[in-house]
């Protein structure tokens, strides 16, 4: 995987910026931001992709939507043969659909940079452009030239332009874009194997290895440092770039400042585990903050399925054990991660959850 994981980075550190794709670029350096929850040793490489986010056409250095999640992705829509407006706001167990800018670190927004031609069309024209349709459905008019949202042919998707873009369905099979994904979804809409079909991960099936008790005491262990990493990088690239709110930017900057902070690196489990108790309360915001970009459809406090979906989706091929961290993260088992809840898995003690950290 690290290999691979490198053949990634030289590719996007690599590549001609007039020959980069701007969806592939930006979708490389997402995966190398999540990847480095797994291999934080490589954290440093972190700030060179950054100056591809640059490169590659990112003018507001903003994360957020993730590429292959995201409704943003207006060349699928546009290539098919009828006008196409994909959804922004989807509910129930699909996963999220649009996030708010600044949300989750391993998401890259994308939306600004479509490589499809702009065509300036009047409403009254087309009424498909003011008509929003959920993943999997394009917009159509009818006879009296009404849109409606029919499902999309899978057949009409864009072609996969690598591994990158595959998805893996719950239902262990492989689909070569989220836009195959579901165009297949809503033909089965209505239908038991429809409802129970959801999108498992990003990337092709394979064989996920059961998490160990001991393996999942690590987890928390990485993903909190690095959390803590992703603020500190944020805050210091921000400049007038809004990467974080002027309430966030505070938080961070206590962190920032502190000289007794751990330099993101190469740690042992050991060392990640004292620090959090030696320096416990530099870990606090970070967790909070992280709940808040994921609880945002809606914003009650309460992390469903499909919002853990930004976060959980990219992160299961690399790390074995994030299914059960975040089954186990619901501890009272009613299909919903409170606050408290998420702050338990992560360490953080019950008198420091504070709501009014989620900002």
């Amino acid at each position: 995987m690290y290999k691979r994981l490198m053949y990634f980075v030289h590719d996007v550190l690599h590549t001609p910026v007039e020959k980069a794709s701007p969806v592939k670029c930006l979708v490389y350096s997402q995966y190398w931001l999540t990847h480095t929850i797994a291999h934080k040793n490589s954290f440093i490489y972190i700030f060179r992709l950054q100056k591809r986010f640059h490169l590659c056409n990112v003018t507001k250095s903003r994360l957020c939507d993730d590429p292959i999640l995201s409704v943003n992705r207006q060349e699928e829509t546009k290539r098919v043969i009828k006008p196409a407006v994909h959804a922004k706001n989807i509910r129930s167990e699909e996963p999220a659909e649009e996030v708010e800018v600044g949300a989750n670190p391993v998401q890259v927004e994308v939306g600004e940079f479509d490589e499809a031609i702009e065509v300036v069309e009047d409403a009254a024209e087309n009424p498909c452009l003011n008509h929003r349709c959920k993943k999997g459905k394009v917009c159509e008019v009818d006879d009296t030239n009404t849109p409606m949202c029919v499902c999309q042919d899978p057949s009409s998707c864009p072609a996969a332009e690598g591994e990158f873009e595959h998805i893996c369905g719950n239902d262990n099979k492989t689909y070569d874009s989220s836009c195959h994904f579901f165009a297949t979804k809503c033909a089965l809409e209505g239908t038991k194997k429809g409802h129970k079909l959801h999108l498992d991960y990003i990337g092709s099936c394979k064989l996920i290895e059961p998490c160990l008790d001991n393996e999942l005491t690590e987890f928390p262990l990485r993903m909190r440092d690095w959390l803590k990493n992703v603020l500190v990088t944020l805050y210091a690239r921000d400049e007038d770039n809004n990467l974080l709110t002027e309430k966030q930017k505070l938080r961070v900057k206590k962190i920032y400042e502190n000289e007794k902070r751990l330099e993101a690196g190469d740690h042992s489990l050991d060392l990640l585990a004292r620090d959090f108790q030696k320096n416990y309360n530099m870990y606090i915001f970070p967790v909070h903050w992280q709940f808040g970009q994921l609880d945002q459809h809606p914003a009650d406090g309460y992390l469903t399925h499909s919002e853990l979906a930004p976060l959980r989706a990219p992160l299961i091929p690399m790390e074995h054990c994030t299914t059960r961290f975040f089954e186990e993260c619901d501890a009272d088992k009613d299909k919903y991660i409170a606050l408290e809840e998420w702050a338990a898995c992560f360490g953080i003690k019950e008198q420091d959850v504070d709501k009014d950290l989620v900002i």
